[in-house]
């Protein structure tokens, strides 16, 4: 089985989407973040402290060369995964990619209290807005996109199979 790829800004759902796609399928679930923090020992906003910015997405780019050429994995990205442009060819050469979205609202209300988000100190609903409009046109490049604010995560897992199913049988 192909990959399920899952992109789109912090709060679109992939994880909680991710674990039920996952779950159902039986397949397992690769979190990207979770795998550079194991592989680092230590959290994403202590690598963005200590390396920077940068460093944490050379870490990506090195995550995405060895989990695309996988199968049978669903793969939940971070939400700048996008900022380097071969990493979602590099995914679609393997698998379905995903794109998650949702207003700056719903997100704001979904990451209000997680104070994991490095790139949302200071005023979140400020920095949710100036990211996602930096942001926009590389999600927009993403063909399969499901707006998730007024739907479960049992809904957007039936999109998702059903788009599966189209392009890979």
């Amino acid at each position: 089985m192909n990959n399920i790829i899952l992109v789109g800004f912090m709060g679109t759902g992939k994880t909680t989407v991710g674990k039920q796609l996952a779950a159902q399928l039986g397949l397992p679930l690769l979190d990207m973040d979770h795998l550079i923090e194991s592989a680092e020992e230590k959290s994403i906003p202590q690598i963005f402290a200590d390396h920077g910015e940068a460093y944490f997405r050379d870490l990506e780019r090195a995550l995405v060369k060895q989990l695309a050429p996988t199968n049978g994995n669903i793969i939940s990205t971070g939400g700048g995964i996008v900022l380097n442009p071969d990493n979602l060819v590099d995914f679609a050469q393997h698998g379905l990619v995903v794109c998650l979205t949702a207003s700056p609202q719903t997100i704001l209300q979904r990451v209000r209290d997680d104070q994991n988000r490095p790139l949302l100190a200071g005023e979140k609903e400020k920095q949710i807005q100036t990211l996602l409009t930096q942001r926009q046109s590389l999600y927009d490049t993403i063909p399969f996109q499901i707006k998730t604010d007024d739907l479960s995560p049992q809904e957007i897992v039936d999109s998702i199979l059903s788009e599966y199913h189209q392009q890979f049988g």
